[in-house]
């Protein structure tokens, strides 16, 4: 069995989809899971329908009607008879998350998100069965939620192991078909309450299926050649990086390396299965061989995070950072649920580099300062190089002043703020 995920910018329309066919095709001798994304820009569209819902903003249902609109769009350029099942499951998803916009926000915030953002994977995967049991490969579609079970954390759901391997493996069967194609990114609670597993979590679904199922290899198709040293966004001359380590891979999603989520290497690595991400554009190139793979280095690779915002800790009083003031700042991050992607501390201050989320950031310093006095500075960037040396930190600091310096014997991370 070979668990397969696309991603949202791989099918972000009906051109995509049905390219994704056509990769499937090529596979018909294996038992394929496919872990499917909401489609490009839909999670951000849903984002801001989610945000409008909660501060009752009069654009709401301007914003779900264009996101309906967009998904039957694709919905018809795929199917020719407008009685085909597919528009009849759309509405009736569509009628679901419209009741749930007509309904009173409630007082926590990523609880209506999860409830509201997570029907993405949900339109996608309707289309997608639809198209691949159109062209004749015998698919399943199966909600992930009756199977991937989560504690109540919205929005970064903690993972159930335990029940969630029963549930799994009860109802990812193969009985008389090809393919059982399934989510990515949400999940449910014990009371089936709709939880999600964070930001482009999609990713670590395919991890966890891969894990529980004890799947051959897993195969994440993206519209890149593989995993490049730095993200072309940012970056002039990428590189290919054919191979990688479970710790190389760990370390560079843990950094922020966009083509792999955080958390999708280590049960995989606990495993031993091999994770290969392949380019959806072209699918006979290489790609990247992520397992046990061994070399003494690799070339530099580079991360960036931009809009961050460094949270600047100090006591009132003439005490230090230490245990006892540690413990509760790092007590107010976990509240909030806000990342921490650089720290460091001296002796009478604590620095914090975090992601502009204006939706936590502002409980954080209300409650750190009912211990504390903190400044926030805004408009920074995160640079992370790993493998670095005296000219990469120089190809990157062009134009920028150093806010902020942290290296270890293979990675540094930069703080940095442009001159403008």
């Amino acid at each position: 069995m070979l668990i397969f995920k696309f991603g949202g910018a791989s099918v972000k329309d009906a051109a995509g989809v049905k390219n994704l066919a056509e990769i499937v095709k090529s596979y018909h001798d294996e038992k394929l899971v496919i872990v499917v994304s909401a489609m490009a820009k839909t999670t951000n569209a849903l984002e801001r329908i989610a945000g409008y819902f909660f501060n009752c903003h009069a654009e709401l249902f301007m914003a779900y009607n264009e996101l309906r609109r967009f998904h039957f769009e694709v919905a018809t350029e795929l199917f020719d008879d407008s009685t085909h099942p597919v528009f009849h499951e759309l509405e009736k998803y569509f009628a679901r998350l419209e009741e749930k916009l007509n309904n009173t926000p409630s007082l926590n915030f990523d609880f209506d998100y999860d409830q509201i953002v997570s029907y993405g994977e949900i339109f996608s995967t309707i289309i997608i069965a639809g198209y691949l049991n159109e062209s004749g490969i015998k698919t399943e579609w199966t909600d992930i939620r009756k199977s991937l079970k989560t504690d109540d954390t919205y929005r970064e759901g903690k993972v159930d192991w335990e029940l969630s391997t029963r549930l799994i493996r009860e109802n990812f069967t193969f009985n008389n078909i090809h393919v059982r194609l399934t989510q990515g990114f949400i999940a449910s609670n014990i009371n089936n309450l709709t939880t999600t597993l964070g930001r482009e979590g999609s990713d670590y679904t395919a991890a966890i299926l891969g894990h529980i199922l004890e799947a051959e290899k897993i195969v994440i198709w993206k519209d890149v050649p593989g995993v490049l040293n730095a993200d072309p966004k940012w970056f002039d001359n990428t590189e290919l990086l054919p191979r990688l380590s479970y710790m190389d891979a760990i370390e560079l999603a843990y950094y922020g390396a966009s083509v792999i989520h955080p958390k999708t290497i280590q049960p995989l690595q606990h495993k031993n299965i091999a994770l290969h991400v392949m380019s959806f554009l072209h699918p006979a190139e290489p790609g990247t061989l992520i397992g046990n793979e061994k070399y003494e280095k690799l070339i530099p690779s580079f991360i960036f995070k931009m809009d961050q915002v460094l949270i600047q800790v100090y006591p009132h009083d003439f005490s230090f950072i230490a245990e006892e003031n540690l413990k509760t700042i790092f007590s107010c991050f976990a509240n909030h649920n806000l990342k921490i992607n650089l720290m460091q501390n001296s002796a009478i201050g604590f620095m914090a580099c975090v992601n502009n989320d204006q939706t936590r950031i502002p409980g954080v310093i209300n409650e750190l300062r009912d211990h504390f006095a903190v400044t926030s500075e805004n408009s920074l960037e995160l640079v992370t190089i790993r493998y670095y040396d005296e000219k990469t930190v120089e190809r990157v600091m062009v134009n920028k002043d150093l806010v902020l310096e942290q290296k270890s014997k293979t990675t540094i991370q930069l703080v940095v703020k442009d001159k403008g």
